[in-house]
């Protein structure tokens, strides 16, 4: 691996498109100074120009360096989760520029901790912006077969990780207006944060950032959440084939169906892969069992709402 990481490393400094494991999701890598190589990844993915992407650093030193001011409240969060899933927003410095931020005055900052992604960052020694690895707005990947099957030739070249440890996004915090923002759950949950600062729900003034979005993360076929009492009733008057995700076999005959865990973390970590597979099934609507309205599922409830936002009436 360290030849290839070698490699990975020669090859974004050329402009290349490098995929390589997170313990989130694989991202899709490239030099976060290149406008050329920027262009090219948002172009692959069929990202939008305004949607800005998240720099992913070595240490928290390295990334620091493209925020012109770092808070307190910024270093505390660093120190007690970095490396690992959570972003900070915060004011860019003079190395951030438009092509990464979507044109805002603000940079997503990341320290994954997976061990290719960290070894990847060290040997590259500066910032690598790195969307997940797939087609904008579908299901995020969590290996590295799921990077081929959505971009196939499309990446220069694909590290090896296995299976993403925390299966979706990074947590995403806004330090840049002062108080601490929640944008996006993820693997770092509101009740940990808050043992370090208290943290505000976002509203309209928050900045753009990744997952955004109403739609995102969302399966081919059309997806929809149904309350677990509801979930037999609603098999029983449908008449076209059907995918289930749900905690247990439905009592109604159904196509095809997976079984999650009850723990969130656990279903976090299967969730993008079972929605791979489900999308493949041939089915004509996915139902997904909706997990409790609980603080523990709250990233998970984010994932699913906006994977089935668009599901048909």
């Amino acid at each position: 691996m360290t030849a290839e990481i070698a490699r990975a490393v020669a090859m974004l400094k050329q402009g290349a498109l490098v995929a390589f494991p997170t313990e989130t999701v694989y991202g899709l890598g490239a030099d976060a100074t290149n406008p050329k190589a920027i262009k090219r990844l948002y172009e692959v993915k069929g990202r939008p120009a305004d949607h800005p992407v998240i720099v992913h650093f070595a240490d928290a030193q390295a990334a620091f360096a493209w925020a012109r001011e770092v808070p307190d409240a910024a270093r505390a969060l660093a120190a007690r989760f970095w490396p690992g899933p959570l972003t900070l927003i915060l004011k860019r410095s003079a190395l951030a520029k438009d092509f990464v931020t979507g044109g805002q005055d603000t940079v997503g900052l990341r320290v994954p901790s997976h061990p290719v992604a960290q070894e990847l960052l060290r040997q590259f020694g500066g910032g690598i912006a790195a969307p997940s690895a797939n087609r904008f707005g579908l299901v995020s990947p969590t290996t590295a077969a799921h990077v081929r099957e959505d971009l196939g030739g499309e990446v220069d070249l694909v590290l090896e990780g296995g299976p993403s440890e925390v299966g979706i996004e990074s947590t995403i915090v806004d330090l840049s207006g002062g108080a601490a923002v929640l944008l996006r759950p993820g693997g770092i949950s509101r009740m940990q944060l808050e043992k370090i600062l208290p943290v505000r729900e976002k509203d309209a003034s928050a900045p753009r950032h990744s997952g955004g979005l109403e739609r995102h993360y969302a399966p081919r076929t059309p997806t929809r959440m149904v309350p677990s009492h509801d979930l037999d009733k609603q098999i029983s008057i449908l008449k076209e084939r059907i995918a289930v995700l749900a905690f247990s076999r439905p009592d109604e005959r159904v196509d095809y169906w997976l079984r999650m865990p009850r723990d969130p973390a656990a279903y976090a970590q299967k969730l993008y892969a079972a929605l791979r597979e489900l999308d493949a099934a041939g089915c004509e609507e996915i139902l997904v069992e909706a997990p409790p309205e609980e603080p523990a599922w709250a990233a998970v409830q984010d994932r699913l709402r906006r994977a089935c936002s668009m599901a048909r009436p």
